[in-house]
């Protein structure tokens, strides 16, 4: 597989990442596109994170092969999940 195929598979698990919290949170939570304090309502955030998780499944369907369970997507799969749910800890921590 092409190393561009790994790159684009750890992006797209930065996404379906970065979706997680949004769908399912239930409360007003950080969205990008909120006004005022920085809080999307609870069906901002489902949007939101639906956003993220079909951004993950266009990359994840059309670059590539996705063969979890082999060692090269599976490192960088894991990898773009880590990295990403490290840093929105690190962003989040302060919000509660």
């Amino acid at each position: 597989m092409p190393w561009i195929a790994y790159i684009v598979h750890f992006i797209a698990a930065a996404f379906l990442t970065n979706g997680i919290p949004h769908f399912v949170n239930g409360r007003p939570f950080r969205v990008p596109f909120a006004q005022g304090a920085k809080l999307g309502s609870p069906t901002a955030n489902v949007v939101w994170g639906w956003a993220n998780f079909l951004i993950a499944f266009l990359l994840f369907a059309n670059v590539g092969p996705l063969y979890i369970g082999t060692p090269g997507d599976t490192i960088f799969v894991a990898a773009g999940m880590l990295v990403t749910g490290i840093l929105l800890a690190r962003i989040f921590e302060g919000d509660v």
